[in-house]
């Protein structure tokens, strides 16, 4: 049942909306316009709120703007006296959702109500259905609407529960550590250590040591025995990055570790049991290197159990505007800045940017325009030159022959650049003028002298013209 909060100073007005109301089924609380509203407000849930605005013991208005800050989805129903024109509009600029004016149609104000109580529920659903939306785009802190992320989502929630060992593949700045991270918070270890190393940033003889540890003495500058990472992240985790670059020696003791679960470290005879879940990512192609000899097939076996590849950016352009947004509101808190809009241009742009760095690549781009950008909004001449221009494609060399005309050759030129600039910039003449750095009057210009059919125009975003 719908509860209605009327408030009034008259007390003939409250008796009749109550009656009124009550037999078309609603709960009715009524307040003869005194500060007790607020109590009332504040004491239960409220569907809807019916109230003047002009009453001698409470001011309606500030009455008004209480409810929505407090309740903001609660439509609000004001009262006026007859021909208030003035302050009707004032509460509907606050927020109110209609008015009224005294002497008012009964039948008027019941549909009134059934229209408000509709707009409440369908808000609430929207907001229901917005936080779902962004429960379902978030794993961990990964963000993905996309098909392909949501799968990832999907198989890093089975897979967590178990012991396997995991491999993730994919491109430089895809998420790949992230991913690990995730499948560690997901897992029984998650309480455990959560370690981590790059198998590409240490030369063998120091990643043999940080991963197996080393007793003292065992080389130049051992001075005391120590643990090694695999010791370290015992009943945990521990995640190998770029194992692909590990060298054929370290292979076969990380071999010889997946399949004892014991360490020995470097110079030292015991062996020391380790309960370790491991995970290795890469971005190369593993089966290729064990063809090239380079990546041992035994120890890809072992690490393949569960494998799964984190996607590149330009392959989930949708996931685009919501890493923006996410990136936006992180660097803008962390460097004290107001937060920045990116016109939809720009968003439009960066979907269609192929993001050979990917998210890491993304999220650069934001920090930078974050931190140098003095306007609050970023338009496409907010962009670096290199991102601008990352599609155009550059001219091979033209061999000069009998018969070549330098005038013919630079119009194709021209016409080529403009239809590439143009399919970059998704088809809109102001962004396509962006790219080519010349302005949107040139551009028409080209694009008649030229023959070029052009593309959408810039003020009507839903009318597009033909392009060969």
């Amino acid at each position: 049942m719908d509860t209605l909060l009327i408030v009034d100073d008259e007390k003939s007005i409250l008796d009749l909306l109550g009656v009124v109301l009550r037999k078309e089924g609603y709960r009715v609380l009524t307040n003869p316009g005194t500060s007790k509203a607020y109590e009332t407000l504040d004491g239960g849930d409220i569907d809807l709120v019916i109230t003047d605005v002009k009453m001698p013991q409470l001011d309606g208005m500030t009455f008004l703007k209480t409810v929505r800050i407090q309740k903001p989805t609660v439509p609000i129903i004001v009262i006026t006296a007859f021909g208030s024109v003035k302050q009707a509009v004032e509460a509907l600029k606050e927020g109110a959702l209609d008015y009224v004016t005294k002497p008012f149609d009964i039948e008027e104000l019941k549909i009134l109500v059934t229209h408000g109580l509709e707009q409440k529920r369908l808000r609430e659903e929207n907001l229901l259905l917005k936080r779902t939306f962004q429960d379902q785009s978030r794993f961990e802190n990964m963000i993905g609407r996309s098909k392909a992320m949501q799968e990832v989502f999907h198989l890093i929630e089975r897979v967590a529960s178990t012991d396997s060992t995991v491999l993730v593949t994919g491109e430089s700045g895809t998420g790949k550590e992230m991913a690990a991270r995730a499948v560690h918070a997901h897992s029984r270890r998650k309480d455990h250590s959560f370690v981590s190393i790059n198998c590409a940033a240490l030369p063998e003889n120091l990643l043999e040591s940080e991963l197996f540890g080393h007793t003292k003495g065992s080389f130049t500058g051992a001075i005391s025995d120590k643990k090694g990472m695999f010791e370290t992240a015992d009943q945990g985790t521990i995640f190998l990055d770029e194992v692909g670059e590990m060298s054929p020696w370290t292979q076969v003791k990380l071999f010889r570790v997946l399949q004892e679960r014991k360490v020995r470290r470097v110079g030292g005879n015991d062996e020391i049991p380790v309960d370790v879940r491991i995970i290795a990512a890469t971005n190369q192609d593993l089966k290729k290197r064990i063809e090239e000899g380079k990546f041992r097939e035994e120890l890809f076996y072992r690490l393949n159990v569960v494998s799964f590849e984190m996607p590149p950016l330009r392959k989930r352009p949708e996931d685009i505007p919501l890493l923006v947004s996410h990136f936006l509101q992180k660097h803008c808190q962390k460097m004290g800045r107001k937060m920045k809009r990116l016109v939809p241009e720009v968003v439009g742009f960066l979907e269609t940017y192929p993001w050979p760095g990917n998210v890491r690549e993304l999220e650069n781009l934001i920090e930078r325009l974050v931190a140098v950008e003095e306007r609050e909004t970023v338009t496409l001449a907010s962009l670096p030159a290199d991102i601008l221009g990352s599609h155009l494609k550059p001219e091979t060399a033209v061999a000069l022959r009998p018969g070549f005309n330098l005038e013919e050759h630079l119009d194709q030129v021209a016409k080529r650049y403009i239809q590439e600039a143009g399919t970059a910039a998704g088809g809109n003449l102001k962004k396509t003028a962006a790219l080519l750095g010349i302005g949107y009057r040139s551009l028409r210009y080209l694009l008649d002298k030229h023959g070029i059919e052009s593309f959408k125009k810039p003020d009507s975003p839903d009318r597009r013209e033909r392009m060969p």
